[in-house]
């Protein structure tokens, strides 16, 4: 049974070009476009969609003010479309947070409609297959007062689709002596430094996209830069971060494969966390993080916006344990504590 998705985008050429992309995938059928979100509304109405591909500037009702409205009286899998500028970004990140299921970047310059939408049918397919929510309005945040990470501990951790929200939830909890923690989420690379903005806001670690020779210390989190290079961490005796130029890993670049081996590698103290997202990047990488002693997590199916990556770790054996996403910000801070864990693996 073939997705069938609806197109809003107030350029014609754009609702062109998006059309003639998802109609080279046989599973994909285009049921019909909306030029604003007024005329969105009442296609939803009529033709019921599976999902949804969004722009953000749009005319009447911007993409933002929509997605809330969706996400608020009929959720829904929805892919926002977004220009690659600093607000274009900005406001992706934005309407993640809201429950935008994934995004992909409008054409640049000197970039081809066939390169910039080359993934978007398979992300409009897991966006069909994903689990949408209702957005939990007045979260409360609760970090420990007084924490202290064990000496020389690192936590990795990876996240694919879903993992904006997944990894908002968990780091807004992180208190500012927070483990050293390196992040690999899946990411268009003009998004990734506006995704570290807002986490740096929301939590009480220091939150930044990576620097190559960057040393990796306490109460700090660094987010792999998106299409750019792989994020690894150096064996040295004092750690640090390193960037690595070289060919996606699994079809990702930065591969959150790359990350967990280099953890694993390194031979200190680890915990190793696969969150939400779609195939099986960092699968591997996590079972050798175990083997190498790392204590491991995986975000559960029912928290999972795609259970992907964690249900390939979980099959492997890599994943130690399986939690919620509600509980996987404490579990974590528990198992990197200089205390004894509280949390039963």
């Amino acid at each position: 049974m073939s997705v069938r998705v609806l197109v809003v985008d107030d350029s014609p050429t754009m609702r062109g070009l998006i059309t003639a992309a998802l109609r080279r995938d046989p599973e994909i059928e285009v049921i019909g476009s909306a030029n604003d979100p007024l005329e969105a509304r009442e296609a939803i109405k009529r033709l019921d969609p599976d999902v949804i591909t969004l722009d953000v500037e749009m005319p009447n009702m911007n993409g933002l003010e929509f997605l809330e409205k969706i996400m608020r009286l009929r959720p829904m899998p929805v892919v926002m479309v977004s220009t690659l500028t600093q607000r274009g970004a900005e406001v992706t990140v934005a309407a993640l947070e809201l429950g935008a299921v994934d995004c992909v970047g409008k054409p640049g310059a000197g970039m081809t409609a066939v390169q910039a939408f080359g993934d978007l049918a398979e992300k409009v397919k897991a966006a069909a297959r994903s689990r949408v929510r209702p957005r939990e309005e007045g979260r409360t945040v609760d970090r420990p007062q007084s924490y202290r990470p064990r000496e020389d501990m690192v936590l990795a951790i990876g996240a694919s689709t879903g993992g904006v929200e997944a990894l908002i939830t968990i780091l807004s909890g992180f208190p500012e002596t927070c483990p050293p923690t390196l992040v690999t989420q899946h990411m268009p690379g003009t998004f990734t430094r506006s995704f570290a903005e807002r986490l740096d806001k929301l939590s009480g670690a220091v939150v930044a996209e990576a620097e190559d020779g960057e040393p990796i210390r306490p109460g700090h989190v660094y987010l792999a830069p998106g299409g750019v290079a792989h994020l690894e961490m150096t064996a040295s005796a004092t750690p640090r971060c390193r960037l690595v130029l070289s060919e996606p890993v699994n079809g990702h670049r930065p591969s959150v494969d790359v990350l967990f081996d280099s953890v694993a590698r390194a031979g200190r103290p680890a915990v190793g966390v696969i969150l939400t997202g779609m195939g099986k990047d960092g699968a591997q990488g996590l079972l050798r993080m175990r083997e190498a002693g790392a204590r491991t997590l995986g975000q559960d199916e029912s928290t999972s916006v795609v259970y992907g990556m964690p249900r390939a770790a979980f099959e492997i054996g890599a994943v130690e344990r399986q939690l919620p996403l509600s509980r996987m910000g404490g579990a974590i801070l528990d198992l990197c504590a200089a205390e004894r864990p509280r949390v039963s693996m």
